[in-house]
Formats: structure tokens, sequence, C-alpha cells
């Protein structure tokens, strides 16, 4: 049944790079795989899950603490509670008592005959055993057996105050996880810059590669020309082998654009998560004419939104935050805290009723107070060193800003230009052409050598290089404008 499985996922996967390979991929596409594929930006969506997690860890402060511990311990000897002489003595205790009162009988009847008679039947009776029965008992009684300890506690802590020092961190780690998202966005549009210059690279160099087949076949045509005219004796061996030059420098730039494109295929699949050997075809390959987005000049208003919604201004918003909240939590570590606990504690041998082997267990209920009294100043001179790391990290947002406010002007005068080059660049090519054109037609009539053709051929190719590039550069350039507003 697995193997079964196995075999239909392959064929699903070879379904979709089959589709891949006889579609047009459309850069909107090749976005959606590069995001769902790129590691970066898989490390990137971890890193926001576990600032989520820690926000939430957080949150937990608020709340009353339950905790219980328990233990065991074995002690070589007892405590006692009575010295060795103070047992013995208890121990026998009756034969003290009435070797005393024989002691005392007997002065007594020396001394009064008479009550001799009185203290005889008073001597017959036994009180030495069950005295020394009692003192036995106390005896076994404080005997505490402490060698085997059990014990254990549950323990309630419920914060009242720490100085502020809870609510700051949990704001901390809120802007800990803004700052993930906002890593997480500045990431994923490194990613979509990186996709929308490979998949412009892949453009250009395929017009290319079309442009070099065309100029190839013209530098053919030329030389078939240059050769029946050498056979005929109207083209000179010097002729000839100018154009075969000129032919193995086409056929050079012809396998350099074939293998830049080929490598600009594998970047492009390795970024969208592909196998570098997948067939691709894009969308905006093998047009005549890449048509340009329209030119759209960035207002104040522009601006603004730029400086709203740049990640990497978030990020340093989120800094700034976390830099005022570490101030925070370092001055409430030199404030008074206060909270109530609450605890059960148990114990065996226990002391509640007497030393028993049982556990038994009592509850207490209190307050803690701790207020710091002397610490050298330390508190003071950890205060202003966060102080200071916080303006540190609000010099570094507000240069951010203008850097960004410069950076989108930048662009705007990129895209005006682009826009500027392809116009003069489109109308180099006609004029290219129709250069090339009448060099041709003079060519054929004799009038023009081939030197001259060559030269023609030559512009007329870079002409076309440099239109292609014009339109390409129009939409890096709009990609660079959409990347400075932060709309990527």
């Amino acid at each position: 049944m697995g193997t079964r499985i196995w075999i239909l996922i392959w064929i699903a996967q070879w379904g979709i790079v089959h589709m891949m390979g006889q579609t047009p991929l459309s850069r909107d596409s090749l976005l959606t795989l590069a995001i769902q594929h790129n590691r970066k930006l898989q490390m990137a969506k971890e890193k926001m899950g576990a600032a989520h997690y820690a926000q939430k860890a957080a949150k937990t402060n608020f709340l009353p603490k339950l905790s219980a511990a328990g233990t065991y311990l074995y002690n070589q000897k007892e405590v006692s509670l009575l010295s060795r002489q103070q047992q013995f003595d208890l121990s026998h205790m009756g034969d003290r008592v009435l070797s005393a009162v024989e002691k005392s009988f007997g002065e007594l009847g020396g001394d009064h005959p008479v009550l001799t008679q009185l203290i005889g039947p008073l001597a017959a009776i036994d009180i030495a055993t069950p005295l020394n029965e009692l003192g036995h008992a106390l005896t076994e009684a404080l005997q505490t057996d402490t060698r085997h300890i059990w014990a254990g506690a549950i323990s309630l802590t419920q914060p009242l105050y720490m100085g502020g020092k809870i609510r700051a961190y949990y704001r901390l780690t809120q802007q800990a996880e803004a700052l993930a998202h906002s890593q997480w966005e500045t990431e994923q549009h490194a990613v979509v810059d990186k996709v929308e210059r490979t998949y412009w690279l892949v453009v250009s160099l395929s017009a290319r590669r079309e442009l070099a087949t065309e100029y190839l076949h013209l530098v053919q045509t030329l030389e078939e020309d240059i050769s029946k005219m050498y056979t005929a004796g109207v083209a000179t061996r010097a002729d000839e082998l100018t154009v075969k030059v000129k032919m193995g420098e086409a056929e050079m730039a012809m396998t350099e654009v074939c293998n830049g494109l080929n490598l600009s295929r594998m970047l492009l699949c390795q970024l969208c998560g592909l196998e570098p050997d997948t067939t691709l075809h894009l969308a905006d390959e093998g047009r005549d004419s890449i048509t340009p987005p329209p030119l759209t000049i960035p207002s104040q208003g522009d601006i603004d939104f730029a400086l709203t919604h740049r990640p990497e201004l978030k990020s340093l918003e989120a800094v700034v935050q976390m830099n005022r909240q570490n101030e925070r939590i370092t001055r409430a570590g030199y404030l008074p805290t206060l909270a109530l606990t609450g605890n059960y504690l148990m114990s065996n041998p226990s002391v509640l009723n007497g030393f028993e082997r049982k556990f038994r267990g009592t509850w207490n209920v209190g307050i803690l107070l701790n207020i710091p009294l002397f610490q050298w100043g330390e508190g003071v001179y950890k205060t202003r060193e966060s102080h200071t790391q916080t303006l540190s990290a609000e010099c570094q947002l507000v240069e951010a800003r203008e850097e960004i406010t410069l950076q989108v002007h930048q662009c705007k005068y990129q895209l005006e230009e682009a826009h500027k080059r392809l116009t003069l660049t489109e109308s180099n090519r006609r004029e290219a052409e129709e250069n090339l054109r009448y060099a041709l037609l003079s060519f054929h009539e004799g009038v023009t050598s081939a030197t001259q053709v060559m030269e023609a051929q030559t512009a007329w190719l870079s002409a076309h290089v440099a239109c292609i590039d014009a339109q390409i550069s129009i939409w890096l350039a709009e990609t660079e404008m959409r990347k400075a507003m932060g709309e990527l």
C-alpha cells in the first residue's frame, strides 16, 4: 500500500514539472513558488513562531504559579532530644524513687518506732516497676527517628508588584514578535527582488539569444556572398578573412549567451525550489517587444507610505520599543517587589503531634516584600546605560527614515531615466535597421564594401541589445521603486 502511495506522489510531481515545461510561467507564479520553498523564509517563519510562543510565555507571568517539591534524606544519626544519661535516668526512675522512699522510711522508723508498724505495709507496695515503665515510655516517646526523613511542599506565588518588570517584559516580547514579522517581510522582499531580477535576466538573455541567432544568420549570409564574390574575383582574400573572423565572433557570442541563459534558468529554478534541470518557459520570453510599465512618479503621499510600510523601518521601530522596555526592566530590578505566597508543608516523621512516623502537614500564607536599600549607585548606572542604548536606536531610526526618503527620490530619477533611455534606444534601433538595409542594398549593387556592411551589422546588433537592456531596465527600476515603497 505504501509503495502505491509513493508511486502516485512521484507521478503527481512529474506531472507538475511536465506542466511547468509546457505552460509559460508568469512572474507571480514563480514568486509564489519561491516564497513557498525558500529556506531563509522558512527559517524566518520559524523565528516568528518562536517569538509568538515567547510572548505567550511572558503573559503567564501575570498569573499565580503553583509548584510542588519533595525530598528524602537518610541521616547517619538521628536527632536526640535527651542525652544518654537522661534516657538512663528516666528508664530507672522507679528504682531511684524506691531507694529514696526506703531511705526516708528507715530514717522515720529509727526516730519514731511507733511508725514502723504503720510504714511496714507501705514498704511492701511495688512502686518501682510502674515508674520504670513510665520512664521507659517517656524515653521511647521522645525518640525522633530522624534517620529517614520524607518531606514535601506545595507552593503558590502570586506577584503583586514587581516594579513594572512583568508588564515591561510582556511588551518586550510583543515587540520581539513584531520584529520577527518585519524581518520575515524583509527577507520576503529580498527573495521577491532576487526572483524578479533573475526572471528579467532570463527574459533578457532569451531575447539576446534570438538576436544573436539573427545576427549570426546575417553574418553567415554575408560570408556566403563574400565567398561567391571572391570566387568570381570581385572580392579580395582580406574581405573573406575579415568576414570569417566576424563569423567566429558571432558564434562565440552565441555560445556565451546560451551558457548565460542556461545558468540563469538554473538559478531561477534554485530560487523557486525546483530541480536545476527543470525546463521553464517564461511568459515574457519570445516576445518581439517587452511592453514596459507606465511611468508613475511618486508623490509626497507615496513617500509617507514608504515610511510607514518599509519592513526595515518596522524592524527599527520594534528595536526602539524593545530598548525602552529593557530600560524599564532594568529600572524595575532596583525597585521594591511584593508577592503573595501560600504553602502547604508535610513531613514524615511529623512534629505536629509529637514525633510520629506519619505524613502530617500544615498550610501557611504570607506576603514577601523585598526592598533594595543600597547598591553603590548600580541601579542608576544600569538604567542610564539602557537609556543610552534607546537613544542610539532612535538615532538609527531617524537616519533610516532619511535614507529611505532619499532612496525613493533616487528610484524616481532612475525610473524617469530608464523611460528616456528606452525612447532613445528605440530611435537608434530604427536608424540602425535602416542603416543596415541601405548598407546591404549598396553592397549588393557594389557601391559599399564588406567592411561597411559589417560595421552596419555591428551597429544594428548594438542598437538592438541597447533596446533590450532599456526595456529590462524599466522593469528593474519599477521593481526597485516598489521595493523602496515597501510594496513588494
